[in-house]
């Protein structure tokens, strides 16, 4: 019996309630889900009766059975909202910690690398979505969500609904992309995929946009076509995006609007990968007039 024909338990339809008043969206919704029911598992018990001892000791067993920090902190997250939030007993998840993860460089590709991927992309419409992520920075889930009417060609800007953190934004529509764009939505309307007010890209039934995996799985094909042996992704061209703009001088406070970032800090980052502008400094030493033998 799956769990959406077996009956609901009180205490699982109030985390559910509580989570759709914070209007977090379905795929978050369902992990919290999934990870309260992994720790009743564990407990073998209703976990509103556990105990800070209790989720200290599944945390060290999520340790000791080689759960990622990513994942692992993403459980004690959903735990903290259960506990916290649907039971009101917060301190209960005192003694559980965050792992710190440690910081990655991101990989980036260079112009002429970004020119070989975009020209080896499956089809038209894959080049297009590609080129909005590096041409516009946006996320992998925000270029499969925009809508043709989220173009404004006459103040150039791409609009951005419900991005990351749930805020809507603008992103830079250049020239360029405007006309691979249009290029596009003639190609697709022509073959009847554009519906009035339609997405952008859509997927194979135009009702529904293209899915994330699909524009990943375009991206992985384009890299192998263009013989690039970096580990590329979406991801990949929007962290050129920053890259490259930060090379050519742009302020990085414009660049952490470009991308939507709420904390300077993050956007500074790309500061490590910017090899134009690390080459472009002058090392003190060379400031030094040192007898030559």
């Amino acid at each position: 019996m799956t769990d959406t024909t077996r009956q609901i338990s009180p205490l699982r339809q109030r985390l559910i309630d509580d989570m759709t008043l914070r209007k977090l969206s379905p795929s978050t919704q369902t992990h919290y889900v999934r990870a309260v029911k992994e720790f009743a598992k564990y407990f073998k018990r209703s976990p509103d009766r556990a105990t800070d001892e209790d989720l200290r000791q599944y945390q060290l067993h999520l340790v000791s059975s080689g759960m990622s920090r990513t994942s692992l902190n993403a459980r004690v997250t959903a735990l903290r909202f259960f506990f916290g939030v649907t039971l009101g007993c917060s301190e209960t998840t005192a003694r559980m910690s965050f792992v710190q993860q440690p910081r990655k460089l991101p990989v980036i590709l260079s112009p002429a690398e970004v020119a070989r991927l975009l020209e080896a992309a499956p089809n038209l419409q894959y080049k297009a979505a590609l080129s909005v992520a590096y041409g516009a920075g946006l996320r992998s889930s925000e270029v499969v969500s925009l809508k043709i009417s989220d173009i404004d060609s006459d103040r150039m800007l791409l609009r951005v609904e419900q991005g990351k953190g749930r805020k809507d934004r603008h992103a830079k529509l250049s020239p360029k992309l405007l006309q691979l764009l249009r290029v596009w939505w003639h190609v697709a309307n022509n073959h009847g995929k554009m519906l009035p007010g339609g997405w952008l890209f859509p997927g194979r039934n135009p009702v529904n946009p293209l899915s994330v995996r699909q524009l990943n799985r375009a991206c992985h094909a384009a890299a192998r076509s263009a013989a690039i042996d970096k580990r590329v992704s979406p991801r990949t061209l929007r962290h050129s995006f920053a890259t490259h703009l930060l090379e050519q001088g742009v302020d990085i406070r414009i660049i952490q609007v470009l991308l939507g970032h709420s904390k300077l800090e993050t956007t500074a980052l790309y500061s490590h990968v910017a090899t134009r502008t690390l080459r472009d400094v002058d090392s003190p030493l060379d400031r030094l007039k040192l007898p030559t033998d």
